[in-house]
Order: C-alpha cells, then structure tokens, then sequence
C-alpha cells in the first residue's frame, strides 16, 4: 500500500467520515474512494487538492512527501 492510501484512510478515519460522505463531497462515487484508499487507483490533482482541503492537509502530505 502507498503513503497516499494510507494517509487517505486515516484522515478520513480521524475525521470520522465515511466513505459516502467523502464520495459526496467529492462528486465521485464510494467504489472510487476504496480504489483510492486500497492504492487500487491513483487519483488526479484537481482531487488531491479538494482532499487536501477537506482534510486541511497539504498535497505534499497525502503524498507521503513531508510529515505535515
């Protein structure tokens, strides 16, 4: 599994919001979020920036580049 997957899932999880939830605000669908969070997919850079600013991250973050 990749740094972003795992930071994905554990954002999320920290936040406690679901799959659903997250594929909501995201406009995608729940299968493409477990894609993500099982490192099945990647996904693009207009999505890693809405996470970043859901989860109040930045991108170099989620994609295990810096520890903040």
């Amino acid at each position: 599994m990749n740094r972003f997957s795992e930071r994905l899932r554990d954002l999320r999880n920290e936040k406690g919001i679901s799959r659903a939830e997250l594929a909501e605000k995201l406009n995608v669908s729940v299968r493409l979020i477990a894609y993500w969070e099982n490192g099945q997919r990647e996904c693009g850079f207009d999505m890693l920036i809405a996470l970043s600013e859901i989860f109040c991250t930045s991108t170099d973050y989620l994609l295990g580049k810096s520890e903040y």
